[in-house]
């Protein structure tokens, strides 16, 4: 068997593929990307060693109008401020000075 037997594999579909219309080329603008600015705790910026609770106008921008306490992520305090907003916030509360929650319309 010194001759080799040479086999054509059959024909496929030789016709060309339907050309897809070209689309436009965009330039590459990069990814999109939200860079959040660090939120600086306003009473570290103020220079409030105490934050007291008779201040509460101050302590009041730290609640919600529903009457709940903002948390840290979004007011920007850092965590010895937060504490220190929060006990006076609770005793303002106690008080009667703020109240815990408002009515429901």
């Amino acid at each position: 068997m010194s001759e080799e037997i040479k086999t054509q594999a059959p024909a496929a579909n030789t016709a060309a593929p339907a050309a897809r219309p070209e689309r436009p080329a965009r330039p590459f603008m990069g990814k999109k990307r939200f860079e959040s600015r660090r939120k600086v705790c306003k009473v570290c910026a103020e220079k409030i060693e105490n934050i007291d609770y008779k201040n509460f106008q101050f302590v009041k921008s730290f609640t919600m109008e529903s009457g709940k306490i903002l948390s840290r992520r979004i007011t920007g305090t850092c965590a010895k401020h937060q504490r220190q907003i929060t006990k006076a916030i609770k005793r303002d509360r106690n008080l009667a000075i703020l109240p815990y929650s408002l009515p429901k319309k």
